[in-house]
């Protein structure tokens, strides 16, 4: 759940970048496809559309989250629409890192988490599988605290 929240707290400010962005950050050809599903994974939580949250989970999808582990994607939906309740997101993210393998079936990214006041308080962490040409979805999931160097720019 770390994870999503990681996720939720960065899409709230950083929504707004551009694809030409991206590329400019260094994302490129199958790392850049998967940093775009990674924002509009981002953007289902910050837009509130649950549906349009569980549309980017992979059928086996395993996410971590304290002591539980939700396996399978109609368990991750349910575990997570709680976080979908209210008005507004209770955290954000969005990708800094994006690695793709050679063969081009599975992704790494990761990425700042925010909470809904925009304060950095994790990363996430997700692998991402091409289930089909230019279709990525998520398959783990898990959040993780900051570093003591990211803690500490974070609150100085």
């Amino acid at each position: 759940m770390a994870g999503a929240i990681v996720r939720a707290l960065l899409a709230s400010g950083l929504l707004s970048m551009s694809t030409s962005g991206w590329a400019q950050a260094g994302f490129t050809g199958p790392a850049l496809q998967v940093a775009q599903a990674e924002r509009a994974f981002a953007r289902s939580m910050a837009d509130r559309d649950h549906a349009a949250f569980t549309g980017w989970l992979s059928e086996q999808a395993v996410f971590f989250g304290g002591a539980a582990v939700l396996r399978g994607k109609a368990a991750v939906a349910a575990g997570w629409k709680p976080y979908f309740d209210g008005p507004k997101p209770p955290f954000s993210w969005e990708p800094d890192q994006v690695e793709v393998l050679a063969d081009g079936t599975l992704a790494h990214s990761s990425g700042p988490v925010r909470d809904g006041e925009g304060r950095l308080i994790a990363r996430f962490n997700s692998v991402w599988r091409q289930e089909s040409p230019g279709v990525w979805r998520i398959v783990f999931d898990k959040g993780s605290p900051l570093s003591d160097a990211e803690r500490k720019s974070a609150n100085p």
